[in-house]
Formats: C-alpha cells, structure tokens, sequence
C-alpha cells in the first residue's frame, strides 16, 4: 500500500527557508507570489493488512521520527 505524509511548520512558526525562497523568487523576478511556507513530503510503501493498521503505522513514524510535532504538523494519505 502506498502513502504520502506531508509535515509542515506549525502557524507561528517562524520559517526562515519559506523566507529565503520567497526572496530569491522575487530576485528572480517572479511576481505574485506574497508568501512561502516549505515542507517535507515523504512517499512510503507499507505493508499492512488494512487501511487503518496502515494509518496506525504511519501516525508511529510521524510520532517517532518523521515530524517534530512541537513545531510541525502531519498529514497522512493513504494512496
């Protein structure tokens, strides 16, 4: 079965790479873009008898290593 998690800085949380790409966008000369938070996506194949022992296993690697959960968020998807 495969999954997509994908870990963002939590509201509040200063992101100072979403900051430097937002500048060199605009040194760039790309227009229109007013804001850039920056994130992770991690693609897995598990291996588990049902979507939610699957869920159940994904939520334990974003607890343990995936995300920091003090400053950052996940969301899972099943694919």
């Amino acid at each position: 079965m495969k999954a997509r998690i994908i870990v963002t800085l939590k509201t509040g949380v200063l992101d100072p790479q979403g900051k430097a790409i937002e500048a060199a966008l605009k040194s760039l000369g790309i227009d229109g873009i007013d804001s850039v938070r920056q994130g992770k996506v991690f693609d897995l194949e598990v291996s588990a008898a049902d979507g939610p022992t699957a869920e159940a296993t994904l939520r334990t690697a974003c607890e343990k290593l995936l995300a920091n959960t003090v400053v950052e968020n996940y969301a899972i998807e099943i694919l």
